[in-house]
């Protein structure tokens, strides 16, 4: 099989197109020729040498991808040989094979094509355990998502706002704020110009927000207790502005305020399965019918890798940027 994989820890010209053996499904597994994988942030993270894959997992970047089921491995039923799936993978993604356990498997939706269907997973898992799991995060709530111009916080702001919340989102750029407001968030904040805490304060008669996803940690976190409401929960996922902070018990105590986090890649396949199960359940019914949709940003060949990633370190993007082998 033709693949990208990280030559050595550094920037994104080590990333090398290779041929590889063809991997094999072992039990539980189907094996997908991969039609289009997702870009992601972890994906840069594991080029410089910063984010290891977990024991067990591809050596190669990728963590997404879409195509058709080339082969099943023993004890696999819910799946057939041809049929079109998106997939979350711990790695391998950047392949034109890979192999995954199937219950991380969903369908691609009928009128959706290949390369849409690889920005899902990764996002759409991320943020279905994040914000409606351990976030609990329901109809008539409000909700600030951070990176709101990214491939998490667009799936964030359509999912919350399709789930009947009142969202708000911060982005770099004027630009991108609006993108953020296009997707059906109240109010685009940017956060280069303006305070996101006294703009959620002013749009909230003072109360603040009940859910905080945060990919940017750092001194994010002091200010994020202080938009909230009370009783309100921060999700952080990221820590691209640093990941120590100083917190205010007296905050935390006194309004009642609760501080999670979570990473996904590490987890079992019983464990991303039962979100498989849930997005099947509760969020595929919103991509069949176009009220919710991932936003492709741009695409690259699989062997140009490196200019992906050289994108996607630029931050110049909205939504999702996928390669297409």
């Amino acid at each position: 099989m033709r693949a990208v994989e990280i030559s050595k820890p550094g920037p994104p010209e080590v990333l090398k197109p290779v041929e590889r053996p063809d991997p094999a499904p072992a039990t539980g597994e189907v094996l997908i020729r991969v039609a289009a994988a997702g870009v992601n942030r972890p994906d840069v993270l594991q080029r410089r040498g910063a984010y290891p894959p977990p024991p067990g997992a591809s050596d190669l970047p990728g963590l997404e991808v879409s195509g058709t089921i080339e082969a099943l491995g023993e004890r696999v039923t819910e799946w057939r040989v041809g049929d079109r799936v998106c997939a979350l993978l711990s790695g391998g993604g950047y392949a034109t094979l890979c192999v995954v356990p199937a219950v991380q498997c969903l369908p691609v939706p009928p009128s959706m094509d290949f390369v849409s269907a690889a920005a899902i997973p990764e996002t759409f898992f991320t943020v279905w355990t994040n914000v409606f799991d351990r976030g609990r995060l329901k109809s008539g709530e409000t909700a600030l998502f951070h990176g709101g111009s990214s491939g998490i916080g667009t799936t964030a702001i359509q999912l919350a706002v399709a789930r009947g919340c009142r969202v708000f989102a911060t982005a770099g750029s004027d630009e991108k704020c609006r993108a953020c407001e296009q997707l059906g968030a109240e109010r685009g904040i940017n956060y280069r110009t303006e305070d996101f805490v006294s703009v959620i304060k002013d749009l909230t008669g003072g109360r603040g927000v009940d859910l905080i996803l945060d990919i940017v940690g750092g001194d994010y976190i002091a200010r994020d207790l202080v938009a909230l409401a009370v009783d309100g929960r921060l999700v952080v996922i990221g820590f691209m502005g640093g990941d120590t902070a100083t917190l205010d018990f007296r905050r935390i105590l006194g309004r009642r305020l609760t501080v999670t986090g979570s990473t996904l890649r590490p987890r079992s396949a019983a464990e991303k399965g039962e979100i498989a199960a849930a997005l099947r359940r509760e969020v595929w019914p919103l991509l069949e019918n176009g009220t919710v949709k991932p936003v492709v940003y741009r695409t690259f060949p699989l062997d140009d890798a490196a200019s992906a990633h050289r994108l996607m370190e630029s931050s110049e993007h909205v939504g999702k940027i996928v390669l297409v082998p």
